[in-house]
């Protein structure tokens, strides 16, 4: 996280009382989190493999572990481009990505099924009003997930997520389009810290 959650936590006066993480890779952020005392936290992985091992974390037990693919609609199948780092990998090919990180790059890609969060919440039997935080690191589809979230998202308050002010994925969603749909929801940008790579983290807060 470019944007420290401690910080912005004192800052603006709160204290989540549970955290969606969309795109959980090996749940790094669980430190700031445990830090913080928030007590429920749901992980959402899309890929298979890093998902098995994210499984055998010790410091995840007791939260809730959900292997998906985030995305606007549920039971679409799409291809997942797998990178050799983890981290960048994405529903969407790398783009200026190459560019700014030639180390990185796509080792294979495999087809799976899409979920809505409105559809792991429902499915999973999951209470929304254990959560008022989503944390987002989707590789450029964070716009698509959140959109696959609008019929819960009114319970939400605050917003962390990745943003991409260049083609960093090809076709990925821009920060001011995230702008304009969260500002339907009542949700204002209050921190942004943008990398010379053309991506950074964006953090919402719902007026």
């Amino acid at each position: 996280m470019l944007i420290n959650l401690t910080m912005i936590c004192n800052k603006y006066g709160f204290r989540p009382k549970g955290v969606i993480h969309g795109g959980a890779h090996m749940c790094e952020e669980k430190k700031d989190y445990d830090h913080l005392g928030i007590p429920n936290v749901i992980w959402i992985e899309g890929n298979p493999e890093l998902f098995e091992k994210m499984k055998q974390l010790p410091s995840v037990r007791g939260d809730v572990l959900l292997n998906e693919l985030l995305w606007e609609n549920s039971d679409q199948e799409l291809e997942f481009n797998i990178t050799n780092n983890g981290q960048s990998s994405s529903i969407l090919e790398l783009g200026k990505h190459l560019q700014y990180h030639p180390d990185v790059y796509n080792i294979k890609t495999i087809k799976k099924k899409t979920k809505t969060m409105d559809d792991i919440f429902t499915e999973n039997k999951l209470d929304i009003e254990k959560y008022d935080f989503i944390n987002l690191d989707l590789q450029g589809v964070e716009l698509h997930a959140l959109k696959g979230f609008k019929n819960n998202l009114d319970k939400i308050k605050y917003i962390y997520t990745e943003v991409n002010t260049g083609e960093v994925y090809k076709q990925c969603s821009k920060m001011n389009e995230l702008d304009s749909f969260l500002k339907g929801y009542g949700f204002e940008r209050v921190e942004t810290d943008i990398t010379r790579a053309e991506w950074g983290d964006a953090f919402y807060i719902k007026r």
